[in-house]
């Protein structure tokens, strides 16, 4: 098993951050490796709900599934997986700060035997993932909010 806890700052408001990380199937536009993310539900996201992600891990195509486990709007969004190669649990805090907001991604992950991998190696290369879907997300939100705001979409 290991554990990663990353975090950066946000240039927009905490309720943007939030809608967008806790809305699964914006996960393909910041997550790199996942090809598409849906809900098995309608509605909002909400503790008990189910999403179903497809991507690429370690060259390998991966259909997982996931449950809500924590959800209070601008301010916790968690899930753990039910079934893929790797079991895990994330959770995603925001909080204001310096005008923006401050997101942390926390993950606990255990690796199945499907790979084959020593679970540090596959932990070194999962950190240098999640650290450079932070800066797609950040690079994302900022950009596209910014875009928004300059272009309105027309009715």
């Amino acid at each position: 098993m290991f554990q990663l806890e990353m975090s950066t700052m946000i240039n927009r408001p905490i309720r943007q951050v939030f809608d967008f990380v806790s809305t699964p199937e914006n996960d393909f536009q910041w997550q790199y490796g996942t090809l598409a993310s849906a809900r098995l539900s309608k509605g909002i996201s909400k503790m008990g709900t189910f999403f179903r992600s497809i991507g690429h891990l370690l060259g390998r195509r991966n259909l997982s599934t996931f449950e809500v486990t924590e959800y209070e709007p601008n301010t916790k969004y968690g899930f753990r997986s039910l079934s893929g190669p790797v079991h895990s649990q994330t959770l995603y805090t925001l909080e204001m700060a310096d005008g923006g907001t401050r997101i942390t991604i926390s993950t606990r992950a255990h690796v199945v035997d499907l790979f084959q991998m020593d679970e540090r190696i596959f932990g070194k290369k999962i950190k240098k993932q999640l650290r450079e879907n932070l800066i797609l997300l950040k690079d994302l939100l900022e950009e596209k909010v910014c875009c928004i705001e300059t272009y309105p979409l027309a009715a």
